[in-house]
């Protein structure tokens, strides 16, 4: 939770920070509160549903799942395991799993309230990344690959006079890192982040983020301008409720966009998933 809210937060509006760059004379600022507008959009305002398969590998193993965008939140498929197609054993326990879902609606969504939680705390960051945040333009930078058009790319560090409002806002007193944003689009296509120190929540009674950890995720167009997260990489060394320190190691892609013609049901989701015919070993 606490490094998808960071994630989430990086980028938005920023202090009238003015650096003359060589190709614009547009404040950085400006691109920034573009994209965070851009974003805010994306998180409130989402009128179709989204198919794609992601990857996952972490602590757990090597996973990938079909997942479906809903209406109530995501349903996810799992279809292969470290890069293999799952068994028919595995596949027998994802439909029960599923099928549990579709009769149990009320144990769905108390599932996904965490989902709806994250996203609340994505607005917040967004809206306080203004007083949060100083940018500057970083010229002559590598462009992510596959971009159409122009990236700007800007640094960022946070504003040594912000004071966090909120305990989720901790997350913005202790990074610095860089972005890149699509100058067609406006969108943010790219973002680095680094754990420069100690990020507290609660007075590090409910968790701590230790500096040192780095963040990096890229987001592509899935059609219909509709922008998603395509890549993750998170190194995290974090403690929650004071328990024990853990590091975290996650990469994530998705791939295989397809906008759904609405926004549908997580019912009518599992439906579509089950029809599925997989592969199995």
């Amino acid at each position: 939770m606490l490094a998808g809210c960071l994630l989430g937060g990086i980028l938005g509006r920023a202090q009238q920070a003015v650096v003359s760059d060589a190709s614009s004379e547009r404040p950085p600022v400006s691109w920034v509160q573009a994209a965070a507008q851009n974003e805010t959009a994306i998180v409130q305002q989402a009128r179709t549903s989204l198919r794609y398969r992601v990857r996952k590998i972490d602590a757990r193993g090597d996973t990938t799942r079909e997942t479906i965008e809903s209406k109530q939140g995501g349903v996810a498929r799992l279809i292969e395991r470290d890069g293999r197609p799952i068994t028919a054993q595995e596949d027998a326990a994802e439909r029960v799993r599923l099928q549990a879902a579709l009769a149990s609606p009320e144990e769905f969504l108390r599932h996904h309230k965490h989902d709806n939680e994250s996203r609340q705390y994505t607005l917040e960051l967004v809206q306080l990344m203004p007083s949060a945040m100083i940018y500057s333009y970083a010229p002559g930078q590598p462009q992510p690959s596959g971009t159409q058009s122009r990236q700007i790319v800007l640094d960022f560090h946070s504003d040594p006079h912000f004071h966090p409002p909120t305990m989720i806002a901790d997350l913005l007193t202790g990074i610095s890192g860089r972005l890149w944003i699509d100058a067609s689009s406006q969108r943010l296509t790219r973002a680095e982040a680094h754990i420069v120190r100690p990020v507290n929540f609660g007075w590090g009674v409910v968790g701590r983020i230790f500096p040192g950890g780095t963040l990096e995720f890229e987001q592509a167009d899935a059609g219909g301008g509709r922008w998603v997260y395509s890549h993750l990489s998170e190194n995290l060394t974090v403690r929650e409720l004071m328990v024990k320190t853990v590091p975290v190691h996650t990469e994530m892609s998705s791939s295989e966009f397809q906008l759904l013609p609405s926004l549908i049901s997580y019912q009518d989701a599992i439906r579509i998933l089950l029809a599925e015919k997989i592969p199995l070993r």
